[in-house]
């Protein structure tokens, strides 16, 4: 293993925070007298529909029937008006009024009348109606009439936002992203900027006979970047950039979307030269199916309507398109063409170099400590994306945050790593003393074989601690960034894949469950080597490799090959695991004694560094021969 470095590798200093202008006082604004408008001609109508009524109804005295009777008899009552629901109401000799309900017998048996007859008072009846539902009523179809003139005008106002495009411009309020800020990928900047400098300088292109180019397209993995790249250009160019999702062309009415790209490179050609910026293009720009011949589907008028705009009779290079997607092998193949994007950017997962200036980018203004090397920490993220290395570095700093630390050790990052790959390590989960020890003899399998076979990554960590669905783990750190790998370094990766398992045969003489990932790792591989990677001594030199994809998308079951070759690849691969398999169980056989120690070990301290399992594994260790076929294997450290 190399020396770590003891000095943290940190990136450029902070930008010096800009100063935010102080804000400006607002101009006073107008009272807004419309709402209390409408609260006075309410207060109006309630006084004057309302009003006597109430007035009325406080002046007037509510008497018991028989005390209007005993009144009528003792002539003190002067006019009386029956309703028809029995109320009653009357005015005394002396100006009072009041008001009573006559019972419904007084009203059928004639005893009321009978008494006013004999007293001489003056009788008037009138029809019981509710006035608040004759006013309902006879203003509702008004009120409907008015709200549909209202909803009407309403609906215009949204329709013409529905076709509006909803492209956002960033001339006249750039981001502050620069590509200093994009850490790596030196030669998808140079490409990108070519364009950019194309637009604002095109005279010294033309000298040249040069054309610039219609699009330019971002294709990688999630997490790599691209939407940053965009925004580094919004930042850095000097001419406007519109930027839009794909997914806000689409709309339920027909026809929105192909209105809404119009109007899109309308609104760039009259301010040219200008950028368009399309997020997950994917969205509108898949391929067209038969079905959607007849023009009736939404998306599909949608991209014919890009594709005419992008390359229609117009001829006009002075509007650049550039998009983004992470399905390349989704898009149109009309969308792909030199004409409409002619540049297309592969933007991968960072190299080693690109995952240490990544990190230096987001470990600025973080305190970090003496042992915080940045370079160990890119070599032992192969396969993170930009955007996971970000994710690392502020689970990191979440970590020193909650031990009340405003430095960020080396401890943290590994622990941020794990929780990231395996899981977040519960404490309340324990393994009985079976299933620890079991844990302990599989994961020091793994280590073992590891460390012995001669072209295996070295082991950097061991571990019985649970974390997420594992119940242990052994991390190994390539010293190099690969991107050719042998048959004898294939060969290894599947004896270490099998070590835990034959580690459990060897000690327990059975396997058990927690070998499950492990063959499912390996099979994966194993299919590879075989129909991918032309390695089978029986199959020959020939591939069936699965269309790539940037998502791990699984497609249709079928294969483009007999059922006798897919017999031949079953047979290959299981042969490949037994050999891996026999391989694993002999060179641990050899060195019984070093895995018992490496088990107590792990047993005691729970936790162990890689160099300790070479220290167990000692200076040297015998070739291990196994079944004919199988690559010689060593021991280098």
């Amino acid at each position: 293993m190399p020396e770590i470095d003891r000095h943290p590798l940190v990136g450029p200093p902070p930008k010096p925070a800009r100063t935010p202008a102080p804000p400006s006082t607002p101009p006073p604004r107008p009272p807004q007298w419309r709402g209390w408008w409408f609260v006075l001609a309410l207060l109006l109508f309630a006084l004057f529909f309302f009003g006597p009524a109430v007035g009325k109804a406080m002046t007037t005295e509510s008497l018991p029937y028989s005390t209007v009777l005993a009144k009528v008899d003792g002539h003190q009552v002067a006019t009386v008006a029956v309703g028809s629901d029995g109320a009653v109401t009357g005015m005394l000799t002396n100006g009072q009024r009041f008001t009573t309900q006559a019972p419904l017998w007084a009203l059928t048996t004639g005893d009321l009348s009978s008494h006013l007859e004999a007293a001489k008072v003056q009788v008037s009846a009138y029809e019981q109606t509710d006035t608040l539902y004759q006013l309902v009523v006879s203003l509702l179809p008004t009120l409907l009439l008015i709200g549909g003139f209202w909803w009407l005008g309403r609906r215009a106002q949204s329709m013409s936002g529905l076709l509006r495009s909803k492209a956002r411009a960033a001339a006249a309020e750039r981001p502050d992203t620069r590509f200093t800020d994009v850490a790596g990928y030196e030669g998808v900047k140079q490409e990108i900027m070519e364009v950019v400098d194309f637009l604002q300088d095109p005279g010294r292109y033309q000298l040249a006979g040069a054309r610039g180019p219609r699009g330019v397209l971002l294709m990688g993995p999630p997490g790599t970047g691209k939407t940053l790249l965009a925004r580094a250009v919004a930042g850095e160019a000097r001419v406007p950039f519109y930027a839009v999702t794909g997914s806000s062309f689409v709309e339920l009415f027909v026809g929105l979307g192909a209105s809404r790209v119009r109007e899109l490179f309308d609104e760039a050609r009259r301010s040219a030269p200008s950028i368009i910026f399309i997020d997950e293009i994917d969205a509108i720009g898949a391929r067209r199916t038969v079905a959607g011949v007849g023009g009736h589907d939404e998306r599909e008028q949608t991209l014919n309507q890009l594709l005419a705009e992008m390359d229609g009779f117009a001829g006009d290079s002075s509007v650049v398109v550039l998009a983004n997607t992470n399905r390349p092998e989704a898009l149109d193949p009309a969308l792909l063409r030199p004409g409409r994007f002619d540049r297309e950017i592969q933007v991968p997962l960072p190299t080693l170099a690109d995952r240490t200036r990544i990190l230096a980018v987001h470990v600025r203004g973080k305190r970090l400590a003496l042992d915080v090397n940045l370079s160990v920490i890119a070599r032992a993220t192969p396969g993170f994306s930009g955007a996971d290395l970000a994710n690392l570095v502020n689970e990191a700093a979440l970590r020193a945050a909650r031990d009340d630390r405003a430095e960020i050790r080396a401890a943290d990052f590994d622990d941020a790593r794990d929780r990231l790959v395996l899981g977040r390590r519960d404490e309340t989960v324990s393994l009985l003393p079976e299933e620890r020890e079991r844990v302990a003899v599989h994961e020091s399998g793994h280590a073992l074989v590891a460390a012995l076979s001669p072209t295996a990554d070295p082991v950097a960590k061991i571990t019985i601690l649970p974390s997420g669905m594992a119940l242990g783990a052994t991390h190994q750190i390539p010293e190099d960034e690969r991107r050719l790998y042998t048959e004898q370094h294939l060969h290894d990766s599947l004896a270490v894949r099998l070590g835990g398992r034959a580690a459990e045969l060897l000690v327990y003489g059975e396997a058990s469950t927690g070998a499950a990932s492990d063959l499912a790792g390996a099979t994966q591989l194993a299919v590879r080597m075989v129909r991918e990677y032309g390695l089978s001594p029986e199959l020959g030199p020939v591939a069936y490799p699965v269309s790539a994809a940037y998502l791990d998308v699984t497609g249709s079951a079928g294969h483009p090959y007999a059922e006798a070759t897919q017999r031949i690849v079953d047979r290959e691969v299981a042969r490949f695991l037994r050999l891996a398999e026999e391989y694993a169980l002999g060179l641990l056989t050899h060195h019984r004694e070093a895995l018992d120690d490496l088990v107590a070990r792990l047993l005691e301290e729970e936790t162990l560094d890689g160099h300790v399992v070479y220290d167990i594994a000692g200076p040297s260790a015998p070739t291990v021969h196994t079944a004919a076929g199988t690559p010689s294997h060593g021991r280098t450290s």
